[in-house]
């Protein structure tokens, strides 16, 4: 007596969806077998979709059929056995080959025949066409709800499907949760990590239960459906639900994740250098980058204007910088009893212009009421032939377009009550935690507080930080180191004229260093106190001038001078030669004789 093996298939893997379907084929096949005294080696269950090959229990049992432990396979239709030509052909084939000997099915014949194979091929065909027509009907049936505006989908976090009127509506539990996503994100002080453990704090998760990951994150935050909008098919559309952000908002956050770099699981983490973007040099104007040397960042010119200036600004240590940007925001702090009564005073003004506003607001609803009478009158002129069609339409364009404009006008007035209340409300706000943050904030929270109070002004100068205000954070200092413009790039030192031809003092040597405080060496470098500083650079700040020679056409005895001195004796009438300056430039002293 030939075996078989019992195979029984549903087209999805969830619990409450088809729940009777794999019972039901049980039971029919049971008793299909009892009757007809068919032995059953096996039952085999499977809950997933045969329109495209790869199921593993039907493989597996393909497998062992081949192995001779059955002969044949017992299936309610041979739907159940395949939707798709690999898996058709498959059987098909092994019924020529003889591996499988028969196929039996309630409601189907089949004998392995000719006839039958070709009856057989015949229902898997139409099982083929059935899963072929769904889609196309169930493709047809969701373009039609995106032409109305219905998202077709499941819903995303902040909403909910409503499967008896088949949108989708807003979740009031979890649409504060997004906005707040959205507005953290928008403030350029939060990660795509931050936002994933702020999600698992608000126990959302993945599906599966697991913390969501910064794609997933990406996702949320680069939906448009929030805004009302939704994409299907890469397109976007139109929707007919009800917004949870403003499209502003929206396209805040997509400017912070277009200027942030794509993370990549094989990138190796990068120090974060807060200060990028805040400075730039105050010699040459180029950017002010950063980088880590032995654990530590460090700051300083990317020098690309060598071409035109030769910047000699030093590096600084971001400890450093982080002190330099703390002293320039401590005094435009608020104080917080000045910060209180402007809070209250901005609360008051909001209330008397929201009366206002109701008030003008009253009056629009008048004026448009008495439209409406007035339309209805002329309506009724028109019906009783007093006045022709011209004069009606002429009249009626009229008053639409009037009533069109009070009814804007009354919502403008309604929504926008105060609404140039609330920068300055957030600037008392920010101006109040000022020195908090100046004091005890992160370089984030420092740069971002920056960048409000001076904008692009802030310039890095011989390790110090300095640049203008603008407004109105102006009002809180009138005097500080900050407060004034920023000094004009590439001033020297000036240059004296030229020198008196009988003191033997050359333009290109004496002169030059009388300027700079030094001596040329053989390299056309000036020094400084011993230490070579390269000639042709824009500065600014000149170090402690120190004698390295004396001059000896300055000696009235003629004597040569003593290499290294540094001390000087006037009464002997020798005189340093940079102090020794006229109008006509560098002169000797009178006793030096003609």
């Amino acid at each position: 007596m030939k075996k078989f093996f019992l195979y029984a298939r549903k087209s999805t893997d969830v619990e409450d969806k088809q729940v009777l379907s794999i019972d039901a084929q049980l039971n029919e096949l049971r008793e299909f077998a009892n009757r007809d005294g068919i032995i059953i080696v096996a039952e085999l269950i499977e809950k997933q979709s045969a329109k495209t090959p790869g199921r593993p229990i039907f493989n597996a049992m393909l497998e062992r059929i081949e192995a001779g432990e059955a002969d044949g396979i017992l299936a309610w239709h041979p739907d159940r056995l395949a939707r798709n030509s690999v898996d058709g052909g498959r059987i098909i084939y092994m019924l020529d080959t003889g591996k499988i000997k028969t196929l039996k099915f309630p409601r189907s014949w089949f004998e392995n025949t000719p006839q039958g194979k070709l009856m057989l091929h015949n229902d898997f065909g139409f099982s083929k066409y059935f899963v072929d027509s769904l889609s196309e009907n169930t493709k047809r049936g969701l373009r039609e709800k995106v032409r109305r505006g219905e998202f077709p989908g499941l819903a995303p976090i902040g909403y909910l499907n409503d499967y008896r009127a088949k949108r989708i509506i807003v979740d009031r539990e979890r649409a504060s949760l997004v906005q707040e996503v959205f507005a953290r994100y928008a403030s350029g002080k939060v990660t795509l990590d931050d936002l994933r453990h702020y999600f698992a704090s608000q126990n959302v998760r993945s599906r599966h239960g697991k913390l969501l990951s910064r794609g997933g994150v990406t996702k949320i935050i680069s939906n448009p459906i929030y805004y009302g909008h939704f994409r299907y098919a890469g397109e976007i559309y139109e929707g007919k639900h009800e917004a949870i952000i403003s499209k502003q908002l929206f396209d805040q956050v997509q400017a912070v994740l277009k200027r942030r770099y794509k993370w990549s699981p094989n990138h190796t983490p990068v120090k974060q250098k807060p200060f990028l973007g805040l400075l730039h040099c105050a010699t040459c104007g180029g950017a002010i980058t950063a980088e880590v040397q032995k654990g530590h960042t460090y700051y300083r010119c990317t020098k690309k204007s060598r071409a035109t200036v030769w910047c000699l600004q030093p590096y600084i240590r971001e400890e450093d910088l982080n002190k330099e940007i703390s002293d320039l925001l401590q005094p435009y702090s608020l104080r917080a009893d000045w910060a209180e009564e402007m809070l209250a005073r901005v609360k008051k003004e909001k209330q008397q212009n929201s009366q206002s506003a109701r008030c003008v607001a009253d009056q629009k609803r008048g004026e448009i009421e008495k439209i409406n009478l007035r339309l209805q009158t002329l309506l009724d002129s028109f019906l009783d032939g007093i006045i022709d069609r011209e004069t009606y339409v002429a009249e009626k364009a009229k008053g639409m377009s009037q009533k069109k404009s009070l009814e804007e006008q009354s919502n403008a007035l309604l929504k926008g009550q105060a609404d140039w209340l609330e920068p300055f409300q957030k600037w008392i706000i920010t101006a109040k935690n000022a020195g908090e943050i100046a004091i005890s904030g992160s370089l984030q929270e420092k740069r971002v507080l920056a960048g409000e109070i001076f904008g692009s002004n802030l310039v890095l100068d011989s390790k110090k930080a300095r640049g203008h205000c603008l407004k109105p954070w102006s009002l809180l200092v009138e005097s500080t180191k900050t407060g004034g413009m920023v000094r004009a790039r590439g001033l020297e030192p000036p240059i004296l004229a030229e020198p008196d031809p009988k003191s033997g003092v050359s333009a290109n040597s004496t002169t030059r260093a009388v300027c700079f405080g030094g001596k040329r060496n053989y390299y056309g470098r000036f020094r400084f106190g011993g230490k070579p500083i390269r000639y042709g650079g824009k500065i600014k700040q000149l170090p402690p001038l120190r004698p390295t020679r004396l001059n000896r056409r300055a000696r009235p005895d003629k004597s040569p001078g003593v290499r290294g001195q540094s001390r000087w004796d006037e009464s002997a009438g020798a005189l340093p030669f940079w102090r020794r300056r006229s109008g006509a430039g560098v002169t000797r002293h009178p006793s030096a004789g003609a």
